[in-house]
């Protein structure tokens, strides 16, 4: 089974090797049939600490590293 790739933003870098990046999808409203922007947000591993707020980033699925990290840098 391949592992899930995500692109985004990310929002924090506060965390030692941790980062939080936004990602962004568009969903079709069933009604309205009007495209709604809807915003996840997930933990990443980032070994070197080398990112900042407002890069863009492509992380990807991993085993679990913490209780909220389950997706690292790529």
């Amino acid at each position: 089974m391949p592992k899930r790739v995500l692109n985004g933003i990310v929002c924090s870098s506060s965390n030692n090797k941790t980062i939080v990046v936004k990602v962004e999808r568009l969903l079709k409203h069933p009604i309205y049939k009007k495209y709604v922007k809807k915003y996840k947000k997930y933990h990443a591993h980032d070994e070197g600490n080398t990112l900042k707020v407002g890069d863009k980033v492509s992380i990807q699925e991993t085993k679990p590293i913490s209780k909220l990290k389950t997706w690292v840098v790529i």
